[in-house]
């Protein structure tokens, strides 16, 4: 697994190459729709590897605006928690810089609720929701820096990448926005 790590006022940036399904965290990210419908994408990865008990139970907890996140048990996955923060409104649609904005502050902030030290995000809005994946974790770097300036429970915090081309998008998007603090 390819990775390359950073460090900002204490916490530990890594970018890494893999299944986000796969990783050993306290939380995953899933970039959901405002409906919480699992079906494509990232969210339907996590259904088929943790269970459609994490779908079933999002269900009962939406539907919920942009801006706003809920979580779930992590079914069969290794994590603890799936963190749901729509960056779409409905399945298959289209996102927005200002939506993954919003969805990477709600999953933080959702975090700090739970307490937890180490969560994994994938490209927000990057798949179906159409956006480049370098200006997207830029956003994410971006909403992730603030949040790590005000003060955090998180320890480690992942950027996953599926893909080869994805994984050095990431790389030159974070390590831009981290360059900016020079």
């Amino acid at each position: 697994m390819r990775s390359t790590s950073f460090e900002l006022s204490g916490v530990e940036i890594e970018v890494v190459q893999g299944d986000i399904t796969e990783m050993k965290v306290d939380a995953i990210v899933n970039p959901a729709n405002t409906r919480l419908i699992m079906g494509g994408g990232v969210a339907g990865a996590i259904k088929r590897k943790g269970g459609k008990e994490i779908e079933e139970e999002a269900l009962k907890k939406g539907p919920i605006p942009i801006g706003d996140a809920v979580f779930t048990s992590a079914g069969k996955l290794y994590c603890r928690y799936v963190i749901h923060a729509p960056t779409v409104e409905e399945p298959g649609g289209s996102s927005s810089l200002e939506n993954v904005r919003k969805a990477t502050r709600a999953a933080l902030k959702t975090a700090e609720y739970l307490k937890i030290s180490s969560i994994a995000f994938p490209g927000m809005g990057t798949g179906v929701g159409g956006l480049d994946v370098r200006s997207a974790a830029a956003t994410m770097m971006r909403e992730i820096k603030r949040h790590v300036m005000e003060g955090t429970c998180l320890k480690k915090i992942y950027f996953v990448a599926f893909r080869s081309d994805d994984y050095v998008e990431f790389v030159k998007g974070v390590g831009e926005v981290l360059a900016e603090l020079r």
